[in-house]
């Protein structure tokens, strides 16, 4: 990988502009690298390779073939996991422990979409006699991808190998905090043996690179992760040239926890639902809902767990890393600072390791109990290492509760009653539900996406190929 160039057609290209980002280490606050500032030359350019190699090389593979590639392209991943994990834990701040669980799931994705590339299957219809109907599926053509920076690796896999699986070829945009990962799969994409133009990367800022692809006449579909304000805006964007979208926006996911539940078994699922990458997860179980008649024995437990926690630089397996930007930073303090100001106890909170750099992005794990209702720290995403606890009375109650937010992405249910499993399963806005459990390990299988705020559209599993695909119905009559 070289250092501040976009790749496009299967070469490192320096930017148009000739301008670069300076790129932040999480954990330091210090800049260790820079990387290319694109703008809407390099991302035509990058469409235009994009166009190519669709309608020339990787089209004319069969789906077999396409394949075989992205089970080569896995296969590096893994040879590469270590090189990768260090890249991700160094650009994001997060642990080396989650960053090598990503790299594992990135190669997994590939692995997964590899096999269901010659298996996207098209239907035959019932219709009059004298006629028969036939539905394919094909892809888009050229799909753009915008890339947040809270898992650089695990979104580039789950968004790219099943939009190349599909047929598509792909412009990339990831995240200006964090995209090193990224260019050194474009690295490897073409090690792998994938035709120029067919994985195209550009780097630079959202409102530059990121809107000209979103708004690019050629671009067929967007994927977006990210924040519900941009994700209407990548929307609008698209919709000027009527492409379609895939949106995954975020989330005020509930874990719901009733008097039954084996609190042993929750207890691990509780912490790290908030912990993993410091909170700043779309899918972070940011409230515990908890049944009145276990509520403060619950909090009290949490607040003990809470109070031994420790941020620090992901070199130290600390329990969480640092945020991502100084921004973040000041966000989720402010939302801390917040509670403190509207009477909103601070049950539990841990530290930060002395030895941890003081211009690194630090936020120490916090635990927030009896928060209202109707307040910003219950409804709002927060995006950091910060819990709310809440009581619930009933059954009926935390439904309401769980359903009191605009987001609807992915909930918890703890509880041994299983006619109440299913009721709550089925009541609770959320695109994922898990029961006595939460995550399911990352689930490569597993339709992900949200409603409401949260998005729309999936990805991950066999669904996330229908996105990335349109449907076309023929019909022959023959008499």
């Amino acid at each position: 990988m070289e250092e501040a160039k976009h790749f496009v057609g299967g070469e490192w290209i320096t930017p148009s502009s000739r301008e670069t980002i300076d790129v932040v280490n999480p954990s330091t606050g210090q800049v260790f690298t820079r990387i290319a500032r694109g703008n809407a030359a390099d991302i035509d350019a990058a469409v235009s390779c994009a166009r190519a190699a669709f309608e020339g090389p990787w089209g004319l593979l069969s789906a077999a073939e396409k394949g075989r590639l992205l089970y080569r392209l896995s296969a590096l991943v893994t040879t590469h996991r270590d090189e990768l994990a260090e890249l991700e834990a160094r650009d994001t701040g997060k642990p080396l422990r989650e960053a090598c669980a990503d790299a594992a799931a990135l190669a997994r994705y590939f692995e997964f979409y590899a096999g269901a590339a010659d298996k996207l299957h098209g239907e035959t219809l019932p219709y009059q006699n004298g006629y028969t109907v036939l539905t394919v599926r094909e892809p888009h053509g050229v799909t753009g991808h915008i890339v947040p920076w809270n898992y650089p690796m695990q979104i580039f896999g789950r968004s790219i190998a099943a939009s190349l699986a599909a047929g598509n070829a792909c412009v990339v945009k990831p995240a200006e905090d964090a995209c090193l990962s990224v260019l050194r799969m474009a690295s490897l994409a073409a090690e792998a043996g994938l035709p120029a133009g067919t994985l195209n990367v550009v780097t630079g800022y959202g409102d530059e690179a990121g809107a000209a692809l979103a708004r690019h006449p050629g671009v067929d579909h967007i994927s977006f992760t990210g924040s519900p304000g941009t994700g209407a805006l990548v929307a609008q964007m698209a919709a000027e040239h009527y492409a379609p979208v895939t949106l995954e926006l975020g989330g005020k996911s509930p874990q719901i926890v009733f008097a039954d539940a084996d609190l042993d078994a929750a207890m691990p699922t509780l912490m790290s639902a908030i912990l993993q990458n410091a909170g700043q997860t779309c899918s972070a179980g940011s409230r515990v809902l908890i049944e009145r008649a276990i509520y403060a024995p619950l909090v009290d437990r949490l607040a003990c767990a809470f109070d031994a926690l420790r941020a620090g630089p992901g070199q130290t397996e600390a329990d969480c890393g640092p945020l991502i930007n100084a921004k973040q930073q000041q966000r989720v303090a402010e939302f801390v600072a917040l509670a403190r100001r509207d009477g909103i106890r601070v049950a539990g909170q841990g530290s930060i390791l002395s030895g941890a750099h003081p211009s690194g992005f630090y936020q120490p794990p916090t635990l927030l109990a009896d928060v209202p209702r109707t307040h910003r720290i219950a409804r709002e995403e927060i995006f950091g290492p910060v819990l709310a606890a809440m009581p619930f009375e009933d059954e009926a109650d935390a439904v309401a509760l769980a359903n009191s937010t605009p987001y609807g992405l992915v909930a918890g249910i703890w509880t041994r009653d299983g006619a109440r499993q299913f009721r709550l399963a089925r009541s609770i806005r959320a695109g994922q539900v898990f029961i006595n459990n939460y995550g399911a390990g990352g689930g490569v299988e597993l339709p992900f996406g949200g409603t409401g705020h949260s998005g729309f559209g999936r990805e991950k599993g066999l669904e996330a190929l229908h996105g990335f695909t349109t449907l076309k119905t023929i019909a022959i009559r023959h008499g």
